[in-house]
């Protein structure tokens, strides 16, 4: 099985339920989180290595408070624009919180559980989206 490079051109995205593009619906994740002074925001496309999603987006944050204030954020942007998260698990602990956007999906780590669990580097074989490409001025 061969997979797609680094920086190659990115597939087209789907819509799902709300009618909005998993990439643009992955870009207000990101930049959500970042609105919380998050730690390393990373968005992968993950659209050719699995059917889980098509867009990863993995951060971190300094505490529990914080892991919580950004997973609020994300939550508050996507449902504003029609996305209800199927499932958030781990807000109530805050060290590693799942959101389940149903095409993107987000990872909001404290510092700790990224350094052990690695997640991008699990997903290796995903696209990293260009930063200037999500990030929102």
């Amino acid at each position: 099985m061969s997979y797609p490079l680094r920086g190659a051109p990115l597939s087209a995205t789907t819509a799902n339920s709300s009618g909005l593009d998993s990439r643009v619906a992955a870009f207000m994740a990101a930049n959500a989180c970042e609105s919380k002074k998050a730690n390393s925001t990373v968005v992968l496309d993950v659209s050719k290595v699995t059917l889980l999603a098509d867009y990863f987006v993995i951060t971190g944050g300094d505490s529990a408070a914080q892991i919580r204030a950004i997973v609020d954020a994300v939550d508050a942007s996507l449902t504003e624009n029609g996305l209800k998260a199927r499932s958030i698990e781990g807000k109530t602990e805050g060290r590693w919180v799942l959101l389940d956007f149903g095409s993107v999906i987000v990872h909001v780590l404290q510092q700790k559980e990224r350094d052990f669990y690695k997640i991008e580097q699990f997903w290796n074989h995903a696209l990293i989206v260009d930063r200037e490409e999500w990030v929102k001025e």
